[in-house]
């Protein structure tokens, strides 16, 4: 993605269902789960760079010993930041305990993070400033061991100040409006009710309060505590959870819009937000790891039981397409081919737009992940040009010779790497004043392989803002002097704000919405701008499930063809010498390409939660009224 966006978290859970003494045997190390916790973090530090956490949780200790350790970091390289303190402590009790070394129960008694529980986090910020107070896990303390509540999350609630005035109405006074605060007392709140109705029922059986620990952790209703906690979220989430005693808990939302995969065997259980990590850390095949079923709960009970758990009504799958075209690794199998195919649907526009003439076209690509999409596109072409070269012999069939055969088979498809990614350069755009002239520089090209008689087709993967096509790609691309430039999205126009975990949440930052405001503009059809505003102003107070999404209607006074076209000439500055021409994908297509994500609201508007009407209806007031605010 040219236009960089910061995205969604990503979790791990791990709980190790043997002994430590088994690991150590089999693995050679007490800190099994300390090393594949690492492995896992750092194969999704693609989803969180601006801060990571690690959680464990010792079972079975004696009372008097510490059994929940944290850690967490903002610095530059997080994940290395708490792995390097965790390896330092490890290290020094070694060196200080010589006895330590061979003797399991030793190193779990007096070593942090030697345990059988684990929560990992790695975060990308999307509201708020990037303390170590906003990095996960989160941490709620008690001296019941059962009311301990660990959680960290993908996840980005619509209705954060409903949530807020719900704990209000329960007695609570929450620290912060936030929707990571509110999420974690409203599953304490009722882990609390949960606990102390356990205890009441032990107590009416005659246990003392030591009897009835064991008692409550057997029969602590995870499901049942979901359930009520979760029950007017709304948003997108992957929520991962760890109770004090042992249990954990991992649940998602409804329509499935925040992803996460489990894998199960006699030795561990573990969850991750993308399922190539499992199978890369533990070396399992692809059909062994299983997605958590939308709406449900995957429970890891103290004792070792796996619970698949229904915690919220049904919902239209809507799965979040953008983990498919962007943001999760393209090892995965299924997001490969279906990178692949977006890369091939799109080309018969792109066929369109050169006329078909593929002997005086190049094909490029925008690195790095719009590669993976590339080579759907040129697979295709290659399908296209092979069909033509079969057309030309059938027709010359009777008097085709040799040389004329060779000459027709000789022709190739041209492709070649044309721009070229300082990615060095990247970390010095930081104020705004030379953000211009340094997102200039981003990009450089490949000389000498571009003729004035080539078109040159570069495929991205997605365009959010346009702001690197317009200052660097279509500036550096021009230099080449092509006779057109073809800058194609592999995703359709990104039309409206997300509000489930990916930073776009501001209209006016939109391409295509600045390329429809300018169209009502030219057409002299600005005035439905007001019309929109007064009825989204109209239905501010309305509940969200009443709102309606009024901004499709000015979107729908265009075609999809003429708001493209408009893009490209406003990201085309009048130095520029060559003709470009900007194709998106269909949404059709989009969703041939990826059938089982189907989430497509910053596409088409149609957002899976009432709250997600709620935000686009505050986003456009907010643009209308010049607002620079989030709207959620």
């Amino acid at each position: 993605m040219s236009d960089a966006i910061k995205h969604e978290c990503g979790i791990a859970l791990l709980r190790l269902k043997k002994p430590l003494e088994y690991y150590k045997e089999k693995y050679g190390t007490a800190f099994y789960g300390v090393e594949k916790m690492y492995l896992l973090l750092e194969k999704q530090h693609n989803r969180g760079q601006d801060g990571a956490g690690l959680a464990s949780i010792k079972l079975d200790v004696t009372p008097g010993e510490r059994y929940i350790s944290r850690i967490r970091s903002n610095q530059a390289q997080p994940i290395q930041d708490i792995f390097s303190q965790i390896n330092a402590r490890i290290n020094e009790e070694l060196e200080q305990n010589p006895e330590y070394r061979d003797n399991v129960a030793l190193q779990k008694q007096n070593i942090p993070y030697v345990g059988e529980v684990f929560l990992g986090h790695v975060r990308y910020g999307t509201f708020g400033k990037n303390s170590i107070e906003n990095v996960h896990p989160f941490l709620r303390q008690n001296n019941w061991m059962h009311r301990n509540l660990i959680v960290a999350g993908n996840f980005n609630m619509t209705n954060v100040k409903e949530l807020f005035q719900d704990l209000v109405r329960l007695g609570q006074h929450p620290k912060q409006l936030a929707d990571t605060v509110t999420v974690m007392e409203k599953i304490g709140h009722f882990l609390d009710d949960e606990v102390t109705d356990l205890y009441q029922e032990c107590k009416n059986e005659g246990l003392s309060k030591l009897e009835a620990s064991p008692v409550i952790a057997e029969k602590l209703n995870i499901a049942r505590i979901l359930k009520r906690a979760s029950k007017n979220w709304d948003g997108g989430y992957a929520m991962a959870g760890l109770i004090g005693h042992g249990d954990a808990f991992v649940t998602r939302d409804p329509a499935g819009i925040r992803p996460a995969f489990y894998y199960q065997d006699d030795e561990i259980v573990v969850v991750a937000s993308e399922r190539p990590v499992i199978q890369t850390v533990f070396n399992v095949p692809f059909d062994k790891i299983q997605e958590i079923t939308p709406g449900h709960a995957l429970i890891i009970k103290k004792d070792g039981r796996v619970l698949d758990e229904r915690v919220r009504d049904e919902s239209v799958q809507k799965a979040c397409s953008f983990e498919r075209i962007y943001f999760s690794r393209g090892s995965d199998a299924e997001i490969y081919q279906e990178r692949k195919n977006l890369g091939k649907l799109v080309l018969p526009a792109v066929l369109k737009a050169v006329d078909n003439d593929t002997d005086n076209t190049v094909f490029s690509y925008i690195p790095n992940t719009a590669e993976t999409s590339f080579y759907g596109m040129v697979e295709a072409a290659n399908d296209f040009l092979n069909q033509r070269k079969i057309a030309s012999i059938l027709e010359r069939k009777d008097s085709l010779t040799e040389e004329k055969l060779q000459e027709i088979l000789s022709v190739k498809l041209r492709s070649e790497k044309i721009a070229i990614k300082d990615v060095k350069l990247r970390t010095f755009i930081t104020e705004d004043s030379s953000r211009d002239d340094m997102v200039a520089h981003v990009y450089d090209v490949t000389y000498g392989v571009i003729k004035p008689t080539d078109n040159l087709v570069i495929i991205d993967d997605s365009i959010v803002r346009g702001t690197t096509l317009k200052k660097s790609i279509i500036k550096m691309m021009d230099r080449l002097n092509p006779k057109k430039l073809v800058i194609v999205s592999s995703a359709p126009q990104i039309r409206y704000p997300d509000c489930y975990g990916i930073d776009m949440a501001k209209l006016e930052t939109l391409v295509a919405f600045q390329a429809m405001l300018a169209l009502l503009k030219d057409n002299n059809k600005y005035h439905l701008v007001d019309e929109v505003y007064a009825k989204c102003k109209a239905q501010e107070h309305k509940q969200d499930s009443e709102v309606v999404n009024y901004v499709n209607e000015l979107y729908e006074q265009f075609t999809d063809e003429q708001i493209s076209d408009k893009i490209a000439e406003m990201l085309t500055e009048s130095s520029v010498k060559t003709e470009v021409k900007i194709i998106f994908q269909t949404v059709e297509d989009l969703h041939k390409a990826c059938p089982k994500n189907l989430g497509d609201w910053y596409f088409t508007g149609n957002y899976p939660t009432p709250g997600g009407n709620r935000v686009v209806n505050r986003a456009f007031m907010n643009f209308y009224e010049g607002k620079d605010a989030r709207a959620y």
